[in-house]
Formats: structure tokens, sequence, C-alpha cells
């Protein structure tokens, strides 16, 4: 596999762990909303890591998630489940950024941070095993 695109999937990975450890110290401070906003953006940059070894990306997240649903879901690389935890943070970010009086309970972030880190246990282990090791 090219370098280029191994680089450019290592530096997406390593933005999703950040975004994670921005979520842990959000949810900590207990600053919920901001939490479940980098959880999801963890997520996020992590479909973002695996698509890129596809060479693919969009601007839109409904096409990143749509990419990675249709080539690495669907195909059964990964479980099912895996998506179950995209969606369920794509939904509570929407609500935790667009809805004016939303408000994020301690058990949301809790939860959506599990998730975030379930998830990104879940790709670097496939990054790491089917991607990153073939190139040492």
């Amino acid at each position: 596999m090219d370098e280029k695109i191994i680089t450019l999937s290592k530096y997406r990975l390593q933005k999703a762990k950040e975004d994670l450890e921005a979520a842990k110290l959000n949810f900590e401070n207990k600053l919920f909303k901001a939490s479940i906003n980098r959880s999801y953006y963890a997520i996020f940059h992590g479909i973002r890591a695996v698509n890129a070894i596809k060479q693919f990306d969009s601007k839109k997240h409904s096409g990143v998630i749509s990419y990675f649903n249709q080539n690495f879901i669907h195909t059964g690389i990964f479980d099912k489940n895996v998506y179950k935890l995209i969606t369920s943070a794509y939904k509570i970010r929407e609500k935790s950024d667009y809805d004016d009086f939303y408000i994020a309970t301690k058990e949301e972030a809790e939860k959506q941070l599990k998730n975030a880190e379930k998830f990104l246990l879940i790709i670097e282990e496939y990054l790491n095993k089917k991607v990153y090791y073939d190139t040492l």
C-alpha cells in the first residue's frame, strides 16, 4: 500500500485519539455537551482513518459514514454493531449541537464516551493487523 495513504490514515487515527482525550477531559469537567461532541468526532475521524485506506473522503459527514457502511459494514469487515455505535453518536451529537434547549446528561455523555473508546479499539485493531502491519 502507498506510504502516503498509510501516513494519512495514521494521521486521522491520531486525530481521533486526540478527540477522545478531549471528550474525556470535557466529561471530567462536567462539560457533557462538549464531551458528546468530541466523542462523536473521535468516531468520525476514526471512520476517516479507515476510509483513507480506500482513498475515500467526503466533505459531508453523511458521505463519510455512508461509504464506511457500504465498504466496511455491509462487506462484513466490521460487525453491524459497529454501525450502531456510529448512528447513536451521530444522533446524540446532532441533538447536543443543534437543539437549543437540549440538556446533555452525565449518563448520555458517559455512554458516548464509552462507545467512542470501544469504536476506536475496534478500528485500531483492524488497522494495525490488516493495514499497518502489512507495511512493516
